[in-house]
């Protein structure tokens, strides 16, 4: 009997890797950079590249199966936050996927969706960054904000609302402290690599 659930859970297009919550799709499997942490609560699914030292968070989805993520190096997607991509279809020939730089943060129960992520940019827990929107580096999106499909967050501001607007310009010691938060997780994510058993 548990041979029959496996096998309807984990269908042929979809096999766990070497981590349990780590899967093939389509023949494509997350690649995954050095120092890596992902929480054993967290799942990360086909054509997914994590650089250096990225880490993620309890019951975060990062999801890459109908185009490719690619998050860069020390940054970290903190829990419960949702990462997806769009499809090649009628209205997006190419589909499209997502994009996030090295350093960003991104906060509690945020969601990303075929959008592109600068450098050092954070994103405020439950905001919602829609398909085909940038976040220019060193910028950030309020939490609880939603910034509409193809819609450009200019580097150095800090757009808030839904829909999300410009709301002003960022001082020198916010952005400092955008790279400040993605140093912190690196530490962070070392401690929970150091107590695996």
């Amino acid at each position: 009997m548990h041979k029959k659930i496996a096998e309807w859970y984990y269908p042929s297009v979809m096999k766990p890797a070497k981590h349990k919550n780590i899967y093939r799709f389509m023949e494509r499997s997350p690649q995954l950079g050095k120092r890596v942490y992902i929480d054993p609560t967290a799942c990360v699914t086909g054509a997914v590249t994590l650089g250096d030292d990225v880490s993620i968070w309890p019951m975060t989805v990062v999801r890459g199966d109908v185009n490719f993520i690619s998050i860069g190096a020390r940054s970290n997607i903190q829990d419960g936050s949702i990462l997806h991509v769009t499809h090649e279809g009628p209205w997006q020939p190419d589909g499209l996927p997502l994009l996030i730089g090295d350093d960003v943060t991104v906060a509690h129960g945020a969601i990303l969706h075929a959008c592109t992520i600068g450098d050092r940019c954070m994103v405020g827990m439950g905001a919602i960054v829609m398909d085909g929107a940038v976040m220019e580096p060193d910028s950030l999106v309020a939490g609880g904000a939603v910034v509409p499909p193809g819609k450009v967050v200019k580097s150095g501001t800090l757009w808030r609302g839904n829909p999300a607007r410009y709301a002003r310009d960022l001082s020198e010691r916010e952005i400092s402290n955008q790279a400040y938060n993605a140093a912190h997780y690196v530490r962070l994510k070392d401690l929970y690599l150091g107590e695996r058993c």
